[in-house]
């Protein structure tokens, strides 16, 4: 599993000309899902991202954590997070998930996380979509398979 999560101000997803999903003060997460990836798997990135203290505090320290500041997220399926460009430019998506699968750990995940967090918004699996954000800091992190296997 691949995690991109940008802390934003705000964000939108757009599919067809219409907003989807918008958030305010929160992160913006681009799922990629591995053909290997289990609920397991997801339950792990749920709590790393959930976890993460990357609000500033009164003293402007990175300490905070999503809850602490009453932040959303918008949850976006974005498979070439699996792209894989070793060999030419064309890049292979060989090791990305099938899309039944990655859809239903896409699912898992959202259910999971409305569970914990008041506000979540979602694109569109699968859709052409437009993903708007102002990143706050800018302050982007990527969790991926080599966080999940070291643990």
């Amino acid at each position: 599993m691949k995690l991109v999560i940008q802390r934003v101000t705000e964000a939108s997803v757009e599919v067809e000309g219409r907003i989807i999903g918008a958030i305010g003060k929160g992160f913006l997460v681009l799922i990629g899902v591995g053909a290997e990836d289990t609920e397991e798997t997801a339950d792990f990135y749920i709590r790393k991202l959930l976890g993460l203290r990357i609000f500033e505090d009164e003293n402007g320290k990175t300490n905070l954590s999503l809850k602490d500041v009453d932040g959303q997220l918008l949850l976006v399926s974005q498979f070439t997070l699996y792209a894989n460009c070793k060999k030419g430019n064309r890049p292979s998506f060989i090791e990305a998930g099938a899309p039944a699968h990655a859809k239903a750990l896409y699912e898992y995940m959202i259910d999971a996380c409305r569970e914990q967090v008041p506000i979540v918004q979602t694109g569109e699996f699968g859709a052409e979509m437009k993903v708007r954000l102002c990143n706050d800091g800018p302050f982007t992190i990527l969790l991926d398979e080599n966080l999940y296997h070291s643990a």
